[in-house]
Formats: C-alpha cells, sequence, structure tokens
C-alpha cells in the first residue's frame, strides 16, 4: 500500500477513488494468480493526476523512393496510488 503507479487515463477525476481489478497477489512466499481465488480480493486506489506520456517517433523510410514520413505520439496516462488491499 502507498505505491504510486501509472494506467492508462481513467475517468475518475483527480481526487477521486478507484477499485481495480486484482491480477497477482503475493504473500510471502505464496503467489496467487487464480481468477476463482482473486474474486474477492479488491483493490482501492486514489486518482493523484493525468499526464501525458513521453513522445514516442516513428518514421518511416524507403531507400532510394524518396518516401519519408514522421509521426509522433504521446500516451494518455494516470497516476494512482494504492490505499487497500482487502
Amino acid at each position: 500500500m502507498g505505491d504510486v503507479i501509472t494506467l492508462d487515463r481513467l475517468q475518475e477525476e483527480v481526487g477521486g477513488n478507484v477499485e481495480l481489478p486484482a491480477v497477482l497477489l503475493v504473500d510471502g512466499d505464496k503467489v496467487t494468480s487464480d481468477a476463482d481465488s482473486l474474486s474477492g480480493v479488491k483493490v482501492q486506489a486514489k486518482v493523484l493526476g493525468h499526464e501525458r506520456g513521453q513522445k514516442i517517433v516513428i518514421q518511416k523510410y524507403k531507400n532510394k523512393t524518396g518516401y519519408k514520413k514522421r509521426q509522433g505520439f504521446r500516451a494518455a496516462l494516470s497516476k494512482v496510488e494504492i490505499t487497500s488491499i482487502a
């Protein structure tokens, strides 16, 4: 708890709470990834802010034809803090 992670953009506003699905549960040496066992686990998180990711440059080039194309992409992200795992 208290970990800050970055996810794809969530619809919640800043300061709002969101419930995330549990994917993997680690308790000491015991690791649980079975969907039936994790159905009762609830992960609560608080949205700290929304941001844009680093720009990824996509460049295409074909030799001897004069073809060049440059394009960019920035992902929409949300920063959340895990508040409780029950």
